[in-house]
């Protein structure tokens, strides 16, 4: 009877040393994305969704690219769209990018690739054919290109008019080459 009680005893010990460190690890996965942030001086965070994958918050040396980031997050799929982003990019604390399809994921059979739009080229009536952009929007972002093109497809938040929602909106339309 004593060795019963014994081995129920060490039993409960490794079960709760087990779930304590589920839930530590729990704790860095949101989504079912992994994230890791730690804040120190030669380090930085960043973000990545999309086309990528494991999504996630990543740890990155100061310094480096986007494509640091993508390798990070074990790369793309073969449905990310390259014309939305440009793998050199230089990244910064605690930036996020999206990775743009090129075929819906809505729809499994999609054959024919999404209709998007250059933001840095295509001229006030192709940017309006963007369900969210209207007349004012389109010039506020031809206005804004001429001083500054489109890095990223989140630059475009920079533009009066277009906030986290018109971008959720638009984000799989739009391309930056």
């Amino acid at each position: 009877m004593f060795k019963v009680i014994i081995g129920v005893v060490i039993a409960s010990i490794v079960v709760i040393i087990v779930l304590t460190n589920i839930d530590a690890y729990n704790k860095n996965v949101v989504n079912g994305a992994v994230t890791t942030e730690v804040n120190e001086d030669n380090k930085i965070n960043a973000t990545i969704t999309g086309e990528v994958a494991r999504t996630g918050t990543y740890v990155l040396s100061k310094g480096t690219t986007l494509a640091d980031l993508v390798s990070a997050a074990n790369g793309l799929t073969t449905n990310a769209d390259d014309r939305c982003f440009e793998l050199d990019y230089q990244l910064e604390n605690n930036m996020a990018f999206y990775i743009a399809p090129i075929y819906d994921n809505g729809n499994a059979c999609a054959v024919t690739p999404i209709v998007k739009v250059n933001i840095n080229t295509d001229d006030k009536a192709t940017l309006m054919s963007i369900n969210a952009i209207g007349d004012t929007v389109a010039t506020k972002i031809i206005e804004y290109r001429l001083s500054s093109p489109f890095y990223r497809l989140e630059d475009i938040k920079n533009v009066s008019g277009i906030g986290n929602a018109t971008f959720e909106k638009i984000k799989n339309y739009i391309t930056i080459r």
